[in-house]
C-alpha cells in the first residue's frame, strides 16, 4: 500500500476577508504542529475570497504551503483542491515536486477543474464552457502523473501527444523523493470525472462547497468503489477525504463532533475539519479538542 495521510487534517481558511493574516496563520500551523492530533494540514487554492461574488482576501496556495509547511514537521501538506486553470499543468507539477521535497515525500496534490468565475474575471484568467474546461483538465492530470512517473525521472523524458499540454523528451528533475511521485487526489463527481479518478488518483476529496455532506460523500464513495473495482484497482487502497466545518461556537463543535462520527461511519479514511482563519491558534485547539481528538479515539 501507498504511503499516506492518516484521519486527520486541518483546515484554516486563508480566504477570508476578516481571517486572512500571515502572523495568524503561522501560529496557527505551529501550534497544529505541537498538538499531536493531525496529520495533514490543508488549504484550498483561490485568488480572491470564494465565499464572495467578486474580490476579497486570499493568498495563494502553493506558495503558502511552501511557507508552512515546516511549521508542521511531519505532518502531510495538501492543497485541497488546486484549480487547473490557474496554472499549466508541467508548472504545477514543479511545484508539487518542490513540495514533495520539502515535506520529504507527505504532500497530496488535490486538482479540480476550476469553477469560480469572478476570480477569473478579475485577473483576465480564461475559464472555458464547462466541457472544454473539463477536456482540459482530464489531459492535464495525464500530463501531470506523466511527469510523476519513473520515466520522467531523466532523460529521454516523457513524450505526450496531448491536444492542450503537449510534451516533448520532457524530464522532471530533481525527481519527486515518494517513490510514485505526489499523491494526486481528485475532486470529480460526475461520470466523467469518476474514470478519471479511477484510471489516476489515489485518493478522493469530496468538493468544498458540501462541508459536512455525509449522504453525498456515501454516495460518491460507492460509486468509486465501483469504478475502481472496474478497472482492476483495489478500493482499499484508495483514500476517500470527507470535509466538514467546526466553527467558533460550541455548539457548532458539538455539531461538528457528530458529523465527524458520521464520516467514519461512512468509510472516510480522511477528515479535513476547517476552522475559519480570524478564529486563529484558540480556535484551532478548541476544534483539536473538541472534534479531532473524539474522532481519533472512536476510530481506535
Amino acid at each position: 500500500m501507498r504511503s499516506r495521510p492518516g484521519l486527520l487534517g486541518f483546515r484554516i481558511s486563508a480566504t477570508d476577508a476578516a481571517g486572512v493574516d500571515w502572523p495568524g496563520l503561522v501560529s496557527t500551523w505551529t501550534l497544529a504542529g505541537e498538538l499531536r492530533v493531525f496529520d495533514a494540514g490543508w488549504t484550498s487554492d483561490h485568488l480572491t475570497d470564494a465565499n464572495r461574488e467578486h474580490g476579497g482576501a486570499s493568498f495563494e496556495s502553493m506558495t503558502l504551503l511552501a511557507a508552512l509547511a515546516g511549521r508542521v514537521p511531519g505532518l502531510w501538506v495538501g492543497v485541497a483542491v488546486a484549480s487547473n486553470t490557474f496554472r499549466h499543468p508541467a508548472v504545477l507539477a514543479k511545484a508539487a515536486t518542490v513540495l514533495d521535497q520539502v515535506t520529504g515525500g507527505r504532500f497530496v496534490l488535490g486538482l479540480g477543474a476550476g469553477w469560480h468565475a469572478g476570480e477569473h474575471e478579475q485577473f483576465g484568467i480564461p475559464l472555458p464552457a464547462l466541457r472544454e474546461r473539463f477536456d482540459r483538465f482530464e489531459s492535464a492530470v495525464g500530463v501531470v502523473s506523466a511527469l510523476f512517473s519513473e520515466a520522467a525521472r531523466r532523460p529521454p523524458g516523457v513524450t505526450l501527444d496531448d491536444p492542450f499540454y503537449p510534451l516533448r523528451e520532457a524530464t522532471n528533475e530533481p525527481p519527486p523523493v515518494r517513490p510514485e511521485g505526489p499523491a494526486i487526489w481528485l475532486g470529480g463527481q460526475q461520470r466523467r470525472g469518476i474514470a478519471l479518478a479511477a484510471r489516476y488518483a489515489e485518493g478522493w476529496v469530496m468538493p468544498g462547497n458540501r462541508p459536512g455532506d455525509v449522504a453525498y460523500f456515501s454516495q460518491k464513495r460507492d460509486e468509486i468503489r465501483r469504478a475502481l473495482e472496474a478497472v482492476g484497482r483495489d478500493p482499499d487502497d484508495f483514500t476517500f477525504a470527507g470535509q466538514l466545518n467546526a466553527g467558533g461556537s460550541p455548539r457548532e463543535r458539538r455539531e461538528g463532533r457528530e458529523t465527524a462520527l458520521e464520516f467514519l461511519r461512512a468509510g472516510a479514511d480522511h477528515l479535513i475539519i476547517g476552522v475559519p482563519g480570524r478564529l486563529g491558534a484558540d480556535g484551532l485547539r478548541r476544534m483539536a479538542t473538541e472534534v479531532a481528538r473524539p474522532a481519533r479515539d472512536a476510530a481506535g
